[in-house]
């Protein structure tokens, strides 16, 4: 099967910067969200991006409008009817992907790979709730998206090899590293990185050191680029805590307990950048 029209469920910063990379690398792209507003914030995103690169000489007026001419907004699942692959970067809430998977596996072409961009949920339940399983795959980036070059691939139970190969070789396409992941709860990278944050979370929750404390021990002391209670409001507190819990109800082990601090936050709506007020406060 040749991938020519992809579709992105999700409009935000994984799913804007996913279609972007799609679109520089040459695809047709589908960009869907819910509301129509919420796609042209994302198509916003994606032209803020491409003029950053045109202002350092990385690209031109031409080819941002090239780029941008690949991509076509939608608001219906319905338009996945002639894709050959769908990436899915809807919020980190598992009915709403359960649910979303239903509806594309009805309105997907029957052999379209549907893959999803979950950060920790588990791609053989996700695969489950279709009557393809063997085409549905995990396809998790990093972001921002155009800059980090992970992709973890995560196999569910029954994700056919063909599936999987031609996932990574798209994977490659797009100038990514691609990495085989066993399908356990969190992957890799969040099964290690998020139990840390939440560690420093706890730090600050016993007044081991302030937020601004932990970020520098971590910089100086572990050689960190950013510190994980800054880098827990770049994720997105929310995010950290859904992590978490998927952590801990998969692994039942209490070393994946939240802490109560960071669900303090999440009630709070102090979410980090996204909302304004995380740890830090943001203008």
């Amino acid at each position: 099967m040749k991938i020519e029209k992809v579709m992105v469920v999700g409009s935000g910063q994984m799913g804007s910067g996913i279609a972007q990379v799609l679109a520089q690398t040459g695809y047709q792209v589908v960009l869907n969200d819910i509301k129509e507003e919420l796609v042209q914030k994302g198509m916003s995103k994606i032209a803020k991006q491409l003029d950053r690169d045109i202002q350092k000489g990385r690209r031109t007026e031409e080819e941002k409008a090239a780029l941008l001419s690949k991509i076509v907004v939608s608001t219906n699942l319905e338009d996945a009817k002639d894709v050959q692959l769908v990436i899915e970067a809807a919020t980190e809430n598992k009915e709403i992907k359960l649910g979303i998977f239903r509806k594309l596996d009805q309105a997907a072409p029957e052999q379209a790979i549907l893959a999803s961009n979950t950060s920790s949920l588990p791609i053989t339940e996700i695969a489950a709730a279709t009557n393809r399983p063997e085409k549905v795959i995990g396809m998790h980036f990093f972001n921002p998206v155009p800059v980090m070059k992970l992709v973890e691939v995560n196999r569910g139970l029954a994700t056919s090899e063909e599936t999987f190969s031609i996932i990574e070789d798209l994977a490659k396409e797009m100038k990514k590293v691609p990495v085989a992941i066993k399908d356990f709860p969190g992957f890799a990278v969040n099964r290690i990185l998020i139990p840390m944050i939440n560690e420093a979370i706890y730090a600050v929750y016993e007044g081991i050191a302030s937020p601004e404390g932990i970020d520098e021990v971590m910089k100086l002391g572990a050689n960190h680029p950013m510190g994980p209670i800054t880098l827990a409001d770049y994720i997105g507190l929310d995010t950290c805590l859904a992590i978490m819990e998927v952590l801990y109800d998969g692994f039942g082990d209490p070393k994946y307990r939240p802490c109560p601090l960071l669900r303090k936050y999440v009630e709070a709506g102090w979410l980090g950048v996204k909302t304004g007020r995380g740890f830090y406060v943001y203008n």
